[in-house]
């Protein structure tokens, strides 16, 4: 129950008690039930404004990260001539997200669903119905709230820069209709679920309530280890697949056209991750700065072991291999930002540097997959391996924060085998989730607008054949 309902339900007793006592006794009785209204009113919590402040910056840098930082980051990799694509795709799939999370995301992914609600919530809250700006929602800490609407935003932006990752896998081949028609399916199938599933519970003052079947396993994640990047990762290598490879791929030259742009795109990436993943913990309170604290530690680790790894293998040290290896770091670091400690993070982002580094340069060129811009390489891989070494390294005696129990404030740990085994719980049904349904909507999409566009097309640039723009002129 939201502060503000509390609240008018005290104030509507209260009122009754005044009319139902009789004018007689209403001198008597008046005194009373006035306090009872001023105790329901001191008592009822009250978002703190240092909060709040937070929670709306948070929001807008993750925003950031969205637009222009991943669609900067994706359109330095691919070909000038499918630049300005990758940039309208971005920015065109976040205002999609915006107005869809209105109208039903928000209640499906954070509210009761009933008979179903392990995996899906309801449609009490569509077009936001009872979120005013009276309404709280409760943090992890009991009696401690944020107002609703910045809860809803700040969810909204995690929505938004999902399935932007997931067009990085099959960029410069695919129909601009296609790719709109299928986030709109694939955030109502696949991302509203999965979020419900990791993040819906009751809060703090009703942790026993029932929650998502994920969450329901122990399971942990900080930020979005599952829900963004395993979610998306997925998806991401099931439409390479599906789409099929780039036409003269691994014969013509493919190389960035825009390292500049990828670099500028990953360092607001960097800036914006801050948000992600400090602003998850709702509070600007000690546990945002271990966030902060792990984002840029396990990002700085993932980045130097990834240009190690490169420089044995090739020789060299390159700028692409260093963004590469930031975003490794982030993706790894997510879900365990609030709960492993410093020491723990930079352990996290050395391994999630030489993991991601292996499955981009030698397991996608042995299986031969097309994945564009490396989604399924960094995010799904760096994002499997950040959810099970969360479960190690929130241990306490590995300098980790613990698992808390939001109701009391304990935190502890059931063990390492217990907790990986409710981690690798969550990343299966993740992955089994996102990949089953994402190659059903596929199907539909090339069904119904056709997913690729036609050899001539693609050898000519979807900047021109989509939008009839390019994104250089010379002269």
């Amino acid at each position: 129950m939201t502060t503000s309902s509390i609240l008018r339900r005290a104030v509507s007793t209260a009122a009754f008690s005044l009319l139902a006592a009789g004018a007689a006794y209403a001198q008597d009785t008046a005194a009373p039930a006035v306090e009872a209204v001023v105790e329901a009113v001191a008592a009822a919590p009250v978002p703190d404004k240092g909060d709040t402040t937070w929670m709306m910056l948070s929001t807008i840098i993750v925003l950031l990260m969205t637009i222009p930082g991943l669609a900067l980051f994706y359109g330095g990799l691919v070909r000038s001539k499918n630049m300005l694509s990758v940039l309208m795709q971005v920015f065109t799939i976040t205002c999609v997200v915006m107005v869809i999370w209105f109208v039903y995301g928000y209640s499906l992914a954070f509210t009761s669903g009933g008979s179903l609600n392990s995996y899906i919530g309801g449609l009490s809250k569509m077009f936001l119905a009872g979120v005013t700006v009276e309404s709280n929602v409760e943090t992890f800490s009991k009696g401690v709230v944020i107002p609703e609407l910045v809860f809803v935003i700040f969810q909204m932006t995690f929505a938004c820069i999902t399935p932007c990752l997931i067009v990085g896998a099959f960029a410069e081949r695919v129909k601009f209709s296609a790719v709109i028609l299928f986030t709109v399916l694939w955030v109502t199938f696949v991302y509203f679920p999965i979020a419900h599933m990791v993040w819906f519970w009751g809060g703090p003052s009703a942790y026993s309530d029932p929650s998502g079947l994920i969450f329901g396993f122990g399971a942990i994640d900080f930020a979005g280890g599952t829900v963004v990047h395993i979610n998306a990762g997925i998806a991401g290598l099931v439409g390479a697949i599906m789409v099929g490879k780039r036409l003269g791929y691994k014969k013509d030259m493919m190389a960035p056209h825009s390292l500049t742009l990828t670099m500028v795109g990953a360092s607001l990436l960097w800036v914006g991750w801050f948000g992600f993943n400090a602003g998850s913990n709702l509070e600007a309170n000690s546990y945002a700065v271990l966030a902060m604290v792990n984002t840029f530690i396990a990002t700085a680790g993932a980045t130097i072991a990834w240009l190690v790894v490169e420089s044995f293998s090739k020789g060299k040290c390159s700028l692409l291999g260093a963004v590469s290896g930031a975003v490794a770091g982030l993706v790894a670091v997510t879900p365990a930002a609030g709960f492993a400690g410093p020491g723990g993070a930079l352990v996290l982002g050395l391994a999630a540097g030489v993991v991601c580094y292996f499955f981009v340069a030698v397991v996608k060129n042995a299986l031969g997959y097309d994945d564009s811009l490396d989604v399924f390489g960094i995010h799904c891989v760096g994002g499997i391996v950040g959810a099970l070494a969360t479960g190690i390294l929130v241990n306490p005696e590995l300098g980790g924060a613990g698992i808390v129990d939001y109701s009391t404030l304990q935190a502890g740990y059931p063990g390492t085998a217990a907790q990986l085994w409710a981690q690798l719980k969550g990343v299966v049904v993740t992955l089994l989730w996102s990949g089953i349904i994402s190659a059903i909507l596929y199907k539909i999409v090339d069904l119904i607008v056709g997913l690729r566009v036609t050899p001539e097309q693609e050898r000519e640039g979807l900047d021109l054949v989509s939008h009839g723009e390019a994104a250089y002129h010379n002269g």
